[in-house]
Formats: structure tokens, sequence, C-alpha cells
């Protein structure tokens, strides 16, 4: 058997998985919340705690990870975590090749989500597609004739930083009004903190009066629940990411749109607004569809499962 192992690096959560190569079920699965005022150094011990506890002694024939940040595909080097510090120019690739002595291929999540879920999910068949993740931040990932596609320098996809709005808020990469800036879990559940005065009676009461406990996944709830200022918030979150994927849309002309990440969860009014957004936005002979990832969270894993698989597939052809 060709063991696999899967590692999922994300912005709040540290997800591990064994399975044999070309199989579709784990052996072995573990998620974890990434702890407060985390950095690089406790995410890497705890990534290595759970591979030695889930490969129970036996040696795998190679790693594939997602990372949730810009990572140099070809070195397996993160660039840095907008969310996590630390990560500043880590070899992640040759740490973890070092250590358990099997290569390790390692990209960027929505990268390796695309490719997950062309493999394995909602992707299936087609041969262009835009994954799109709406979670703690907001990425994308490409498949162009079957294959990923990274840019000139791995920076292909990051309609999280498409600006829409320029007269909007700042967003952490020093612009103003980007999609991520918007539509992201963290930046709404911000938006809501610095507006409470003007309503939010449903959010008051799920937390209790202490606005500091609002989260992207409560603003959703309380959307859902008939809450003004949260339905303000989060489909003005969805306006924005529907006017990038029209632009893309037009720019590229992908068969198909993939949305994975804890916003999709926020009800079905959220999809209405993105897609007719998307299609006004869209010029009116480009189609495509917008599907959610049948993956679901576990997208990047799968997707890090495939890497990982590729490299399997080189290492025993050079062999």
């Amino acid at each position: 058997m060709t063991l696999i192992v899967a590692l999922d690096f994300g912005g709040t959560k540290l997800a591990a998985g064994v399975v044999n190569a070309g199989a579709r079920e784990w052996l072995h699965y573990e998620r974890r919340l990434s702890p407060p005022n985390a950095d690089a150094k406790t995410d890497l011990e705890i990534m290595r705690s759970l591979i030695h506890s889930l490969v129970q002694g036996a040696k795998p024939a190679a790693i594939g990870v997602s990372f949730g940040g810009p990572v140099d595909a070809t070195t397996g080097v993160v660039r840095l975590s907008h969310h996590v510090p630390g990560w500043e120019n880590i070899p992640l690739g040759k740490l973890l090749e070092e250590e358990f002595g099997v290569p390790a291929k390692v990209d960027n999540d929505a990268n390796v989500a695309a490719l997950g879920e062309h493999r394995f999910g909602a992707g299936k068949g087609y041969e262009s597609l835009f994954y799109i993740t709406i979670s703690t931040g907001v990425g994308g990932g490409w498949i162009l004739n079957g294959k990923p596609w990274r840019g000139t320098e791995g920076m292909a996809g990051e309609i999280g930083h498409m600006v829409v709005d320029p007269q909007g808020s700042v967003c952490l990469c020093g612009k103003q009004g980007c999609v991520e800036r918007l539509a992201s879990g963290p930046y709404m559940a911000q938006e809501v903190q610095e507006n409470w005065q003007r309503g939010g009676k449903i959010l008051r009461e799920l937390v209790g009066g202490n606005w500091e406990l609002v989260t992207g996944k409560i603003v959703s709830e309380a959307a859902i629940m008939g809450d003004e200022l949260a339905q303000e918030v989060l489909y003005r979150g969805a306006w924005g990411l529907g006017v990038g994927i029209g632009n893309v849309a037009n720019l590229v002309n992908p068969q198909r749109f993939v949305l994975g990440g804890s916003v999709t969860k926020a009800g079905e009014k959220w999809w209405e607004v993105v897609r007719k957004t998307a299609q006004k936005t869209a010029l009116p002979e480009v189609s495509f569809d917008i599907v959610p990832a049948a993956l679901g969270d576990d997208a990047p894993l799968w997707g890090a499962v495939a890497l990982a698989e590729t490299n399997c597939e080189v290492v025993e052809k050079a062999g």
C-alpha cells in the first residue's frame, strides 16, 4: 500500500489525514483549532504531532500540503500567512522532507482546493474552473485546460484582493474595498461591531449584548433570522464577491465557479445575491455556473492528496 499524508494549514484550523493512494476514504483523520495567539512554531508542532499520531509508525510515500497564504509551489517555501505570524519565508516543504524522509509538495490552499474539486468533486469532468474559498480570507485557485494554473510567480487567483469598491474600507493588504474586505467572515464581524448603533436587535440577543463576540457565523445566523444589520453586511459581501466573479468570467471565461469555505453556508439568499450579481456584472454572452464545493471543508485536504499522488507518480517514473 502507498500511504499518503495530507495536511491543511488554515487561518484558524489545522487538519491532517492519511489515505492509501487511489482510495477515497480516510484511514485516519484529525482536525484541530489553532490555539489563540498561535504562530508558525506552534502550528508546526501541532501538525508534526498529528502526522506521527496518524501514520502510527508507518512511513508514508509522500506528503501533500495545503497552506492558507502565498506559497512558492516550486520550492515549497511559504511566503507568509496573513492570519498567523511567523510564517515569513519558511521552507515548509524542506522541513517536512527532512523530518519524514519523503517528498513533500506545498501549495496555496485555494490552488490545492481547486485541484481537489477538479479531481474528486464539483469540478470533475470540467476543463476549466475557478475555485474560490470564502472564510477567514478570500482566495482563488485555477484549473485551466485540466491543469493547475498559478501564474508567473504563483499569485494567480487572488480574487480576494480584487478591488470592487474603491471608496470602501481599508483591507489588510492596504487597498480599499477588496472582495475580502467585504465578504470574509472576520471582516463582516468587524463591520457589524463598528456599526452596532445602527440596529442589530437579533444580533445583540445572540451575543448577549457583547459585540466583541460577533463572528462571521453569527452574522450569517442573524441574517437568516431577519436581522437587518446582519443582512446588510452579509449581502453587501455577497454583492462584492459577485462583482468579482462577473469580472473574472469576462476576463478568463471558465466553465464553472466552485465556491467553498464557511461563509458559503450563509443560506440560499447569500447564494442568490452572488449569482445574480455575477450574471449582471458579466457580459450576457458569457455563460458559466456557480456551484458549492462538493468536498466541503475537506476540499484543501483532498487537494493535498492529489498533490502528493502526483508527486508519487513522478517519483515512481523517475525510479
